[in-house]
């Protein structure tokens, strides 16, 4: 552990924090997801004082992945364990256990810290987990997303609130919800208030590791942003196309509800052929591609392998008259008639024999 050296940027007040986190108010349990870095060690921090005085406000679990990759991952997890001890938080570890992928690592325990941190949830009670992103987390998440040729949704970036991602829901139940308190942030004022308080925090070298996406782009920023392509500037880009991108929605929303008919028995939704082909690309595609993560058993729909499709797909509009046309993405079948296009979950794979 250790402490930062003094940033040039003002601490988080406890007033801050408490508007910070009132939304919280009102619910009964929430987990914290805290590896023991700057970011999360000041979201333990400042996550309980908001609450005093009076004591009020959810039940707090505060959680530690140990995954197993880095030696020093257990030691740091027990001093979260004493933070959350001196702060009267309740604290558990828990750890991805199993081989670990020799390559994709990174996005691997992205998905294994989020399933654990949903089965805390779950056992907790609680509906909501928080995470410690910050402004500067989305500024290079907008980058990253750049540079793989996302779409207005994935540029949209990280949301305040929303899906925990990879998170099955219970029967009868919702999925937990993720907040993110700090994304309006810079990460200097967290180490500021780390600082101010005497708090220390893990230093993780593979955030500085260059084998890795993030921390290169990390690496990039000061350099683009004498360009004035910096932080702030990606933030208010990213929000922009937070805008744009939920008026899109609303209008998918409205077409939905104009052209789509969903089996009661979830064995297949169907899409009127005549108005879906007059609806702008964007807004077309976009609803196909829901129905299509509807009905398939295969995982997200990737927006490029959605788009080949459904340039298909015009082009077999286009022929006159217009030719009978299947295709399957994503586990799912997308078939067209004369009157509808039809979308169902493809049958299994053949697992091939040796």
């Amino acid at each position: 552990m250790k402490t930062s050296k003094p940033p040039s940027a003002a601490p988080i007040s406890p007033a801050e924090a408490a508007a910070l986190f009132a939304p919280w108010r009102d619910i009964p349990a929430i987990v914290l997801a805290v590896s023991g870095g700057p970011d999360s060690t000041a979201l333990l921090w400042l996550a309980p004082r908001w609450r005093k005085p009076p004591r009020r406000g959810p039940d707090l679990l505060a959680v530690t992945g140990d995954y197993g990759l880095r030696a020093e991952s257990l030691r740091e997890a027990r001093d979260v364990k004493r933070l959350a001890d001196r702060l009267g938080i309740a604290h558990r570890v828990l750890r991805w256990r199993g081989e670990k992928p020799d390559k994709g690592l990174p996005a691997a325990a992205r998905e294994a810290r989020y399933r654990l941190l949903a089965e805390a949830a779950r056992k907790h009670g609680a509906a909501h987990v928080v995470t410690a992103h910050t402004g500067d987390d989305q500024a290079e998440t907008f980058l990253m997303r750049v540079s793989r040729g996302s779409g207005i949704a994935g540029l949209a970036a990280m949301a305040a609130r929303g899906p925990l991602p990879f998170a099955d829901a219970p029967r009868g139940k919702a999925a937990p919800q993720l907040l993110r308190p700090f994304l309006a942030l810079p990460k200097a004022r967290l180490l500021a208030t780390l600082e101010a308080a005497g708090v220390a925090f893990a230093d993780d070298p593979t955030n500085r590791d260059a084998n890795y996406t993030r921390p290169r782009w990390r690496v990039l920023m000061p350099l683009i942003a004498k360009e004035g392509i910096d932080t702030p500037a990606l933030l208010r880009l990213s929000s922009r196309l937070a805008r744009a991108n939920a008026a899109l929605e609303s209008v998918v929303d409205a077409a939905a509800r104009s052209m789509v008919q969903i089996d009661r028995g979830g064995a297949w939704i169907e899409v009127a052929r005549e108005p879906f082909i007059t609806l702008p690309d964007e807004v077309a595609l976009r609803l196909l591609g829901r129905a299509i993560g509807l009905m398939g058993h295969e995982g997200p729909v990737e927006l490029g392998k959605l788009e080949v499709l459904f340039e298909d797909f015009h082009a077999a509009q286009d022929e006159d008259p217009p030719r009978g046309w299947k295709r399957t993405l994503a586990g799912a079948t997308v078939a067209v008639t004369r009157d509808v296009i039809r979308i169902a979950p493809a049958p299994p794979r053949r697992s091939k024999m040796r």
